[in-house]
């Protein structure tokens, strides 16, 4: 499988398929969030219940509105979200009606993040919107590391692999709840 540019990965992903992508820590697999079939594919993939929820990832804020509803937080709560983005912290959200259950699993909330890493930077500027985020696994096993580890697990299941190189982080991001501020990963 040969990598592929953030430019040429957005074609990819319009079109319903699912890539793997270098993120802080591990390889992702991620899709267009507004995609059910596609996120039903990435859930398959995974072996993981849709029931879990999902992580989005941005770069930038705006990209998360439409998925998330500020509103149910305080400005304190919004600073202390602003305070640690861009970079490996995933907040909890309030979501906003009507976006789907794949994403937010059996919860009222969201799992977000504007990321701080390159390649997610230009694939997220490239589409215009956020990306879905999970770890390049399958569930219960240990996330790929390296390109070797995505096509030893997902070669010719995947649609594209983006070139890019991991971040310094070597633990999965910190997931905080962004009204109690509790940390809960």
């Amino acid at each position: 499988m040969l990598e592929q540019t953030p430019a040429e990965v957005k074609q990819v992903i319009e079109k319903g398929g699912v890539i793997a992508y270098p993120t802080e820590a591990v390889y992702g697999l991620g899709c267009d969030p507004d995609n059910d079939v596609a996120i039903t594919h990435l859930l398959s993939l995974k072996n993981r219940p849709w029931e879990k929820g999902l992580i989005l990832v941005a770069s930038n804020y705006q990209q998360l509105l439409p998925y998330i509803d500020d509103a149910k937080l305080t400005e304190a709560q919004l600073e202390r979200v602003f305070s640690k983005w861009p970079g490996p912290f995933t907040f909890i959200m309030p979501i906003k009606p009507g976006i789907s259950h794949l994403l937010c699993g059996s919860f009222n909330s969201l799992a977000v993040r504007v990321s701080s890493h390159p390649t997610i930077q230009a694939i997220c500027q490239q589409l215009g919107k956020p990306l879905v985020s999970t770890s390049a696994n399958h569930s219960g096993e240990e996330p790929a590391m390296s390109r070797d580890d995505i096509l030893a697990t997902f070669e010719g299941e995947i649609d594209a692999l983006v070139a890019g190189s991991l971040g310094a982080q070597r633990k999965p991001s910190t997931i905080i709840d962004a009204i109690s501020g509790s940390i809960l990963r």
